[in-house]
Parts: C-alpha cells; sequence; structure tokens
C-alpha cells in the first residue's frame, strides 16, 4: 500500500494528484457514494443499528446531566434550532460523558456525530424507523472507512471523530435526503472541507471535545442540504493534491477507504463502551477488575505496571489528573479506581475520588510493549501487574476489551447501560424510549426526544 502525505519532496507534487488517481477509477467519494448505494441491508443490520442507536441517544440524555451538557443547553435555550443546529447540540451532548460508542480500527466516535445528524434530519422530514436507521449505517460506514485511511499520524495531532465525522453526518443525511450519488459526491465534498478538531484541549481539560462532535454532526446535515440544491463539492475532497490527505495526513493510505467493500456493515465493528473514560483506558480496566477480585487489601499493593500501545500513552499518560475529565483520560486514574472501588463509574473521576486515589496511583508506572503496539490499531490491548508487599505478583493481559465486536456486551446489559443514562439524565419515560428506538427495527415510528428543558 502507498502511503500519502504532505511530508514529500517538492518535486513530487506535480503528479501527485495524478498517481493517487490512477489507483482508482473514480474519486474516493464517488466509490464511498456507490459503495453506500448498492450496498443491502438486510434487518439483523437494522436490529444493529437500532442498538447503537440507543446508545447514542442515552448518551446524549445523559450528557444534559454535566457542567457542559447545562452550558449547552443555556447556549440552545430561545435559540432558533433548524436540523444543524439540532445536530450540534445532540451531538456535543452525546460526548460528553465518555460512554459513547467507538471503531477501534478508524479510532472514531460514529455514534455522537452520525446518530445526532440522522435524527435531526429525519425528525424534519418525517422519515419512517427503517428509512433513519438505513442512514445511521451509511453513516457509521462512511465515517468510518474514511477514518481507517487517514494513518496514525493523523491521530497525534488532529481529533479523528472531528475530522472524519462530517462525512458520516452528510452520508446520513443524504440517505434521509433520498439525494442520488452526484449530489451525494458533492455532500461529502463539502462536508470533508469542513473537517477540523485538535487535541490541544486535552493540555488544559478545556470542553473543546465536545465542540468537536457536534460541529462534525452539523457540518454533515448542512453539506447534505446544499448538495441537495445543486450546490457542488470537490470530488477529490480525500485525495486531491489540495484535499483532507494532503494537508491533515502524513502516512495515509488512501486505498482503506474502499478496501473490502463486501463485508459486514462497519457498524458491526465498532466497540460499545461499558465504562465512562476513554476507551484506551478500557483494556486495562477489564484486566485490573479480574487482578482485584483476588487482592484482599488494596492498602497491601506495592506497585502497579501498566502496559499498552503508544497512542494510548500519547492521550492518556498522566498520572496526576487536575479534572474530572482528565481523569478519564489518565491509565494511572482508571487503573487504581479499577483496583479500588466495586465498579467503575461517574463517581470514580471526581475530585473527592482523584484525592481518595491519589497515593495508589503514584505506585503506577506506565509503558509501552512491542506486542501491543504492534496489534494497534486492529486491536486494543493492554497488560496490568499487581506487586504485594509480600512480593506475591499477579498478571492479567487483554487483547480486546469488553464491549468489542470480539467481546461483546450482551443485549440485556446494553438496555441495562442506556437504562442507567437516561435516569441520570433525567428521563421519566427511560423504558418507554428504549421501546421505542428499538421498536424501529420493526418498522416502528421513530420516538419524539426533546433535549431542552
Amino acid at each position: 500500500m502507498t502511503s500519502i502525505g504532505r511530508q514529500k519532496p517538492e518535486g513530487e507534487w506535480a503528479d501527485y494528484g495524478e498517481r493517487i488517481m490512477s489507483s482508482f477509477t473514480s474519486s474516493l467519494t464517488r466509490g464511498i457514494a456507490r459503495h453506500l448505494l448498492e450496498k443491502p441491508v438486510e434487518p439483523a443490520d437494522l436490529e444493529a443499528a437500532a442498538l447503537f442507536t440507543l446508545d447514542a441517544v442515552a448518551n446524549a440524555v445523559a450528557g444534559r446531566n454535566s457542567d457542559q451538557g447545562r452550558i449547552l443547553l443555556r447556549w440552545a435555550e430561545g435559540r432558533s434550532m433548524d436540523p444543524s443546529r439540532e445536530a450540534f447540540l445532540m451531538g456535543a451532548l452525546t460526548h460528553i460523558l465518555e460512554v459513547d460508542d467507538i471503531h477501534k480500527a478508524s479510532v472514531v466516535h460514529p455514534g455522537c456525530v452520525v446518530v445526532p445528524a440522522a435524527w435531526a434530519m429525519a425528525q424534519k422530514n418525517g422519515a419512517s424507523g427503517h428509512a433513519f436507521l438505513k442512514a445511521v449505517l451509511w453513516g457509521f460506514e462512511a465515517t468510518t472507512r474514511v477514518g481507517m485511511a487517514v494513518g496514525p499520524a493523523h491521530y497525534r495531532i488532529w481529533h479523528n471523530t472531528a475530522t472524519c465525522g462530517p462525512y458520516g453526518s452528510a452520508a446520513a443525511s443524504s440517505a434521509l435526503l433520498g439525494l442520488d450519488e452526484d449530489s451525494l459526491v458533492n455532500a461529502f465534498g463539502n462536508a470533508g472541507t469542513q473537517s477540523a478538531g485538535l487535541w490541544e484541549f486535552l493540555e488544559t481539560g478545556a470542553m473543546t471535545k465536545h465542540l468537536h462532535a457536534g460541529r462534525a454532526a452539523e457540518a454533515g446535515v448542512t453539506a447534505a442540504e446544499l448538495a441537495a440544491f445543486g450546490f457542488t463539492g470537490p470530488p477529490g475532497i480525500l485525495e486531491g493534491v489540495r484535499g483532507f490527505f494532503a494537508a491533515a495526513c502524513p502516512d495515509a493510505v488512501p486505498e482503506r477507504v474502499l478496501a473490502d467493500p463486501g463485508q459486514r456493515w462497519q457498524l458491526y465493528e465498532t466497540s460499545i463502551k461499558p465504562w465512562p473514560s476513554c476507551r484506551h483506558t478500557h483494556p486495562v480496566i477489564d484486566a485490573t477488575q479480574m487482578i482485584r477480585n483476588r487482592i484482599i487489601r488494596v492498602e497491601a499493593i506495592k506497585s502497579v505496571k501498566i502496559e499498552s500501545y503508544k497512542a494510548a500513552l500519547d492521550l492518556c499518560n498522566n498520572l496526576d489528573p487536575e479534572s474530572e475529565y482528565a481523569a478519564k483520560f489518565s491509565l494511572q486514574h482508571t487503573v487504581v479506581a479499577a483496583l479500588s472501588d466495586d465498579e467503575v463509574s461517574f463517581l470514580s473521576f471526581d475530585a473527592a475520588a482523584r484525592e481518595r486515589l491519589r497515593t495508589l496511583r503514584e505506585k503506577t508506572s506506565v509503558s509501552v510493549t512491542e506486542t501491543l503496539e504492534g496489534a494497534y490499531p486492529a486491536r486494543w490491548g493492554g497488560a496490568v501487574e499487581v506487586t504485594l508487599d509480600d512480593g506475591t505478583t499477579m498478571r492479567e493481559e487483554r487483547q480486546d476489551a469488553l464491549g468489542d465486536p470480539e467481546v461483546p456486551l450482551p443485549r440485556e446489559r446494553l438496555i441495562a447501560k442506556a437504562k442507567s443514562l437516561l435516569e441520570h439524565g433525567g428521563s421519566e419515560e427511560a423504558e418507554l424510549l428504549i421501546d421505542s428506538v428499538l421498536g424501529m427495527a420493526d418498522d416502528g415510528e421513530m420516538p419524539a426526544l426533546n433535549l431542552l428543558p
């Protein structure tokens, strides 16, 4: 495979576009459009899309019960909320509590971008449940296929959900607008040119990450609506000389966008989180919980070794997190929380928990191992080794985390998670909303959802 990016000698730029395009019969966005239009949708696909929709909707409702959520709701109150702004609000709320889905191979959170865009567009157009769920499938497919091609260097600076998300929200919105192939290409072109979102917020724990999800959802809605009016977009937005890969993806692999078109929908390759922290922390949480069952006294722990892959350390190596959000991006904190607490929950990250776990956190160390690094991003693994004062050593390793396609959460636990999130967000009709969302797979109508107080 050819790696494409901006770090190329100037002499190669003259034929850059020609060389890339020679690998494809047309533009990559046209390839995605044809793929979506031709890929069959089976009843089981709609059922799977309904479960992921439920997870996203529950996260959006729960996100209202947070400092960030309350700010967003104050911002929205009294404003004219057209579909693009509705998608923005729901997308931002969905990504607050760090317990929304993630697609491993692309490192994209599809649900917080795709479901809000589809929801806003479907509500406006009075779409059926089946039409909505098909749109969700399209959105997950487009955003993750782009995400799988951007390369690891992109992720070190850019937030993939923010940069690849607009392609997914555009796909979902286009499905509900009934756009043809040419209009889909225009929607992708104008969605992609809005790609943005940097990791700098991690330095201070700023709220910007939620803005990323909201803007990515909003961008695709706007792009698709404009395309429906004939507003054109660049077909080579991904692989063009001045396109996305050239600008922001030094080691992009464009071939991955259209690779293996016959495999199942990418929605099936998406993980659903059981714990409210960065997904990079989940393999070691999973491993730690097994060790905890064998420790009589946490006070007897002498040291804790945490092993992971480079991307996890790049984002989550934080020995002394100073905020609740920073703690959710700390390998050290999440591991000691899993050692100390019966369950890793929202309460595991507040100021009291961070102070309570400080001493144990200081006994941790983190490192990258060749095996785990080599398996990433196809597999997000981790290992934890705990040594006690008497010299006893206990070690657990995970190749995958609970909630991954390889180790899926049971349907009952998915529904229980949704119910808990909905109640956390103040929903008084959680069970009715759950039944209504899942009922769309049986061609039920879309339920009403009002996120404003």
